[in-house]
């Protein structure tokens, strides 16, 4: 049973009168290349644990099942848990976890299982509902899990967002976020017509693979993060005035936009990570002091 054949998807449609939820973001993959993509990408071996978001009813699940050690499978629609019952019914490697991926402490899970067995490397694959990709991402990524890629599938703005440049017009928050506990390389792009129900947008697979230390050292992290969010709160706005939004006075912006040798007339998506780091050092410093 190929689960990403159109008409085994509305097979199981009907038997089971499941009906897409659109506020899950709920879109089923039907193109064998691009699932071959994510796995091949991924790099998925025998020894592998492999974690899985939004299951839907198995297709990648499946074809990760045949490559890894065990695939545990996250999913927040329980009437897709009962469903995956009978498409994975042959694979004695796949755990089906009913849970929002949000709320799910992905640590405390690698633990017990690495408790259970010995695993050469943790890989996270996923096809993210478009609605909450930034916030998966950000939670994978801030969770600082102990895996060794996460590839997953995402609208393909996002993905453009989160490799882009600084200057460019698609560099911004998630950008330096992103880089900044990763590296991130395109595997493919794939067409909104591979799905079913189809999106209204393209989507693209991105490999993820968390950094063993930061881009950037920083004296605070959480410091990093608010100029990062601030600078980029009014991004048409000068970083002189995009960073008033912090409650920092004018006199200590452009004192420590001068210490950083920071022109305070720059814009945020001019700055590349080095130099928010040394305005958020700046400010850390000066709340330090001040403290």
């Amino acid at each position: 049973m190929e689960l990403y054949d159109p008409s085994v998807i509305r097979a199981i449609k009907n038997k089971y009168k499941f009906k897409f939820s659109k506020s899950l973001g709920q879109n089923f993959l039907t193109d064998k290349a691009a699932i071959d993509g994510i796995i091949d990408g991924a790099g998925i071996t025998a020894d592998d644990l492999v974690i899985e978001i939004g299951p839907g009813i198995g297709t990648l699940t499946a074809a990760a099942a045949e490559k890894a050690a065990k695939v545990l499978a996250i999913e927040i629609d329980r009437n897709l848990i009962e469903i995956m019952k009978f498409t994975l019914l042959e694979y004695n490697n796949i755990e089906v976890i009913n849970g929002n991926i949000l709320d799910t402490d992905l640590n405390e899970l690698i633990r017990k299982e690495r408790e259970k067995r010995e695993y050469r490397r943790v890989i996270v694959i996923g096809n993210l509902p478009y609605y909450i990709t930034s916030p998966i991402l950000m939670k994978l990524l801030e969770s600082k899990l102990d895996v060794h890629n996460m590839t997953v599938m995402m609208q393909k703005e996002v993905a453009e967002r989160i490799m882009a440049q600084p200057g460019s017009r698609t560099y911004g928050a998630i950008t330096v976020a992103v880089g900044y506990y990763s590296t991130v390389s395109l595997i493919e792009e794939v067409d909104h017509d591979r799905f079913m129900p189809p999106p209204k947008v393209d989507s693209a697979v991105v490999k993820i693979t968390p950094r063993e230390t930061p881009q950037v050292d920083v004296e605070d992290e959480a410091m990093f993060f608010k100029c990062v969010k601030a600078a980029f709160s009014q991004r048409r706005k000068t970083l002189q005035n995009s960073l008033k939004v912090t409650g920092w006075s004018k006199e200590d912006i452009d004192q420590v936009l001068t210490e950083a040798g920071v022109d305070g007339r720059r814009r945020a998506e001019t700055l590349d990570a080095g130099e928010f780091a040394k305005i958020a050092d700046g400010f850390y410093r000066k709340e330090s002091i001040s403290r």
